[in-house]
């Protein structure tokens, strides 16, 4: 029997709220450039504060991924927590809204904890240096991951970011479980470097038994090989899963299918947000996959959605991804 979902995401449920701030603001700030911060809730409505203008969508980075598939009509669902708030309206409807299926059940709005978001500071350089305030996601636990879901999904993608939590850690256990017992295959995203370096040896033992795709980029790879060597990182990595894929930013993705490894390339585009550049690059290479396209033929695909998403501010799409895929010989 054919399963019902090509892909079903679980992560962080977050609402993103971007703007733009100079260097220096976040070097008043006290705010590491680039990477990913865990806040209280206090320090998320300063920050705020601090944004003028701002943008505001639903995201989490395995939310961003589920967008992206659903907006190429792959067929989608996702798992994360969000409080009966009005952050926690706002991240259902818009993943609703473009067909993803989406029923976890929220959170008591008399929770002290409210829905998640993540501050996304923007410089001049495109770069984002991101605040993440966890609120109720951080609850995610074995109840809220639905068996049937599971069972009728082809790829269960899971975002490595949610690792922070021991309840979080059994709900992933409890998926990989019904997904490898119904035939399906478990895509894991390592999130960020500093994600693989709290987390690394639940990634380590994950990846050994588990994990059937590996998705990351080069400092995330490094970082779990424990070293600064990415050939190396690549081969040794690379044996441990069927597939990894490894962005490395302007450069492309290295692809590593049963321990070969080849670079694909990609065109320059001009940064104006990184955010989401790797969850669309995974969102284009599964459904390459899923539309049983080979792994390298995915990696261009992943690279194409990549290079889209980093020319507007937001983690979602702003053109049609299908048309582009048409227009380069790609579908």
């Amino acid at each position: 029997m054919g399963k019902k979902f090509n892909v079903v995401g679980i992560g962080n449920a977050m609402v993103d709220i971007l703007g733009h701030v100079t260097d220096e603001t976040l070097q008043e700030l006290g705010i590491g450039k680039g990477i990913m911060q865990l806040i209280d809730l206090e320090r998320s409505k300063r920050l705020l504060r601090k944004l003028g203008d701002i943008k505001q969508t639903s995201g989490g980075s395995a939310a961003n991924t589920i967008a992206g598939l659903s907006q190429l009509n792959m067929s989608t669902a996702y798992i994360g927590k969000v409080k009966e708030d009005e952050l926690g309206e706002v991240f259902a409807k818009d993943l609703k809204s473009i067909g993803a299926f989406y029923d976890t059940k929220m959170a008591d709005p008399r929770e002290v904890d409210e829905t998640g978001r993540c501050i996304v500071m923007i410089t001049p350089d495109g770069e984002r240096s991101m605040n993440t305030y966890l609120g109720v996601t951080e609850h995610l636990s074995p109840n809220d991951v639905d068996d049937d879901i599971i069972s009728r999904a082809e790829f269960v993608y899971l975002e490595g970011y949610r690792f922070d939590g021991p309840e979080s850690k059994k709900a992933f256990e409890k998926a990989t479980q019904i997904c490898k017992a119904n035939d399906g295959k478990v895509a894991l995203t390592l999130s960020d470097p500093f994600c693989v370096a709290r987390h690394s040896q639940s990634f380590e033992q994950l990846i050994d038994s588990k994990v059937d795709i590996l998705f990351c980029n080069e400092e995330e790879l490094k970082m779990l090989h424990g070293s600064g060597n990415l050939s190396q990182a690549l081969i040794d990595i690379g044996k441990k899963v069927q597939i990894l894929a490894c962005t490395v930013a302007e450069r492309g993705a290295y692809v590593c299918v049963r321990g070969d490894t080849k670079l694909v390339s990609t065109k320059s585009r001009s940064l104006v947000d990184s955010t989401g550049a790797g969850d669309l690059f995974a969102a284009g290479f599964l459904y390459g996959l899923c539309s049983k396209r080979d792994e390298l033929m995915s990696a261009k695909m992943g690279n194409i959605a990549a290079g889209e998403i980093i020319t507007h501010v937001g983690p979602r799409l702003e053109t049609n991804l299908l048309e582009i895929f048409k227009q380069t010989g790609l579908d």
